[in-house]
Order: structure tokens, then sequence, then C-alpha cells
């Protein structure tokens, strides 16, 4: 197979896609996102059939228990598939949003209206649902993608997407606006990362080693974000219920996703009033605790070393550190977070002020766990990814955020002086 021919092919294919989907019918699109979502559903056995060919491939390639966790499917999960695809169904379209209206002295009136982006490519590891939702968003949005997914959930996407084509044939789509790469070849990932005639954004999601080549290699603009470096901070006006509740919620849910609590900071009041009451919940709960030298007096645990704060584990390990009040806790997550989602649980109204002002995550969260950092859980139906650079798209990644935008200017004779 010659891979520069075939993204090309694939490149070509899917610009014309985006322009049939750019003046697409808002019921349109909807339409062939709930049939997406009724042929899933129907074909869920073969969804599973196929996912079980993947978890071997997994097994045989001997990924963590977290990434098998990645990868895995059953029915409730694709039931949470299907209800993601009809959640974006029912939103609004966004394509033709007027975001902003005024008339100038001169008389001319200007509108800023919502235009979708174009052809996304999303290049994605080993999270199968990754298909339906990255597939849903950008048709939802009016825009094409080639979606580049992983080796090991090769047979899971390849179902996945014979859903979502069934969805835009029923309703006179172009199958062309969701395309799957059909290979496990390396090469297609740098090929679409020098698309820039073909593709307009590339969005990855998956691991540090991913996104960085992404990052390094691309010719094309990307939206990304490198590591989900999560803290959560228990400042010494905590509720202790909550906070026992939220942490292990925020690490132990599951630890394979980017929304997964990496760091406890624990504020030196909280310490001295509750003890080492969180450390041991984590342990009941068999979270490894790597410990600063407080932290690792508790029997159990383990002394961190420099590298474990700042580092992602995915899996079931926590740095954990105690602190001087908010400030310290801020400083600590300014040299050692990613700009991704941070935590604060308090009762302090002031202090939790003071957290969300000084710090510059792309989402920030008090009394609520790290795991809510999804677009699904926000409201968006369901997220490409979570973005945490500044420019265009910032936190989770929608339909909205799957648009641009131009200028419709209207004169009656008008000229300029």
């Amino acid at each position: 197979m010659n891979i520069s021919e075939m993204m090309e092919t694939i490149g070509k294919q899917a610009r014309s896609a985006a322009r049939d989907l750019a003046v697409a019918s808002s019921d349109a699109k909807a339409g062939a996102l709930t049939a997406a979502a009724d042929a899933i559903w129907a074909e869920r056995d073969v969804i599973l059939a196929a996912n079980a060919k993947d978890l071997d491939y997994g097994d045989q390639k001997g990924l963590s228990p977290a990434m098998m966790d990645r990868l895995m499917l059953d029915e409730a999960r694709i039931q949470g598939i299907v209800d993601g695809l009809r959640a974006v169904a029912a939103q609004a379209d966004p394509v033709g949003e007027v975001i902003e209206a005024w008339t100038q002295p001169t008389g001319l009136h200007i509108q800023r209206v919502r235009t979708p982006i174009g052809v996304i490519g999303v290049i994605y590891e080993s999270r199968p649902n990754v298909t339906a939702d990255a597939g849903g968003l950008c048709l939802k949005s009016g825009n094409a993608v080639i979606l580049r997914g992983g080796s090991e959930s090769f047979h899971s996407a390849t179902a996945i997407h014979a859903c979502l084509l069934q969805g835009l044939k029923a309703h006179g789509l172009p199958e062309h606006a969701i395309q799957l790469v059909p290979t496990r070849d390396r090469a297609a990932v740098t090929a679409m990362l020098q698309a820039v005639d073909y593709i307009d954004v590339i969005i990855p999601r998956g691991g540090k080693g991913l996104v960085g080549l992404v990052q390094k290699e691309a010719r094309v603009p990307v939206f990304a974000h490198l590591e989900g470096i999560c803290h959560v901070y228990v400042d010494g006006a905590a509720d202790l219920e909550k906070a026992r509740r939220v942490l292990l919620n925020a690490k132990t849910r599951r630890t394979g996703i980017c929304g997964s609590a990496e760091c406890l900071l624990v504020d030196r009041a909280f310490y001295d009033k509750h003890g080492d009451i969180l450390v041991r919940d984590l342990m009941d709960a068999g979270v490894e605790v790597r410990g600063d030298a407080l932290i690792a007096k508790t029997a159990g645990t383990v002394a961190a070393r420099s590298e474990d704060f700042g580092h992602e584990f995915l899996d079931m390990i926590i740095a954990a550190k105690v602190v001087d009040g908010v400030d310290s806790a801020i400083a600590h997550i300014r040299s050692f977070g990613s700009n991704h989602t941070d935590a604060i649980l308090t009762e302090d109204d002031d202090v939790a002020n003071r957290f969300f002002h000084q710090l510059d995550s792309a989402i920030l969260m008090r009394n609520a766990s790290t795991q809510f950092a999804d677009g699904g859980e926000f409201g968006m139906g369901a997220e490409i990814g979570i973005a945490t650079g500044k420019l265009h798209a910032r936190g989770p990644v929608g339909a909205v955020q799957l648009t641009s935008f131009k200028y419709l200017v209207t004169g009656d004779g008008t000229i300029r002086a």
C-alpha cells in the first residue's frame, strides 16, 4: 500500500465532503447522528466482538491495566457512546450562529457568524469511543474528519466507524465526511501531520509520547494537551467527608484518563487536624502513595522522588505533599502542573477565589472531582479532547469549539470617505 497516495486521496475526499457539510441542514446532521447512534446500539454485539480482538492484541502487547481499561468496551460503555451521539444530535447547531452584531456610524451592519473550520484530523490511541465522539462532533459542527485510531483499537474503531457511515448514508450526507484511516502503519500519521493542503487542524488524543510527537512534527496547526497532571488541594477549611469522597473518586474512578488526580496537596492545618486519614483512604483503595517526608511517615507509603511530582502516572499511584496554605499549593501547581485540571476542596470562599484567580489551568474546580474534566459532563454531549493551549480552543473541545467565524457586512450603497 502506498501510504502517501492513500492519504492524499483521503485528504481530497475530505476536502470535498467539507464543502458539502458546511451547507448541510441542521436536520440532516442531527438525523445522521441519531441514525448512527441507533446503528451502534443495534450492532453492539459486533462491536464487542471486535473489541475482544483488540483486547487480545493489547494483552499480547503487554498494555498496562489502565491502558487495557481505556481500550475495553462493554454494554454500559457502548450505551455511553450512544447517549453521547444522541446528546450531540439534540444540541443547537453552532454553524450560522450570530456571535455578535453591531452597526457602525458609516451605516455598515456587521455580524460575526460561526462557520466550520473545514477538515479536522484526529489522531488517537487506545480509546475506541473517540471514533464516535470525534466523528459526531465534527459532523455536528459541519467539519469533515479524518480519524486515525491507534493500533490497539483498530477493530473496535472500524466497527464503530461502519455505524457512523450508516448514519451519513441514511440522511444523504457525503460518506467521506467521516473517514477512518484503514491501516496501522505509522506512516499514515506522518502523512496527516504534513497534509497542509487538506487538513486544517490536527487534534491528538493520547499519551505524552503521541502528543509530543504531533506537536514536534506537525506542519498543520494543533489543538492539544501534553499531559493531564491534575492536582487536588485539600485546604485547611475543607469538609472532611467531602474531601474523602471527592479525592477517592478523583484518583480511583478511572486511573487511565487525563482527568485522574495525579498529585494530592494537603494543607498543614488540615493535616494537623485530621492526620493521615486521606492517605490511608487511598491506600485502603489500593493506591500507592508516594509522599514527602511528612506523608511518608505513614506506614505503607513510599518516599517520593523528585520526579514523582509533575508526573502523569495514569495508574493506581499518586504523589502527595503537605503544603503551608493555598499560596504554597498554588506555587506547587504552577511549578508542576500541566494547565489541564486542578481542584480545591474548601468551605472558605476567599481561599477558593484566590485559587481560581491565581491559577490559569484550563479547568479549575471547587469541591468536585477532577474526573468531571470531560466534555460530556460539561453538557457538550462528548468531546474530542481537552485543549490546554490558549489559542482558539481551551478545555473540553466540543462542537462549538470546532468552529471558526466569518464577518458578514451589509451596506446600502455605502462608500468609504
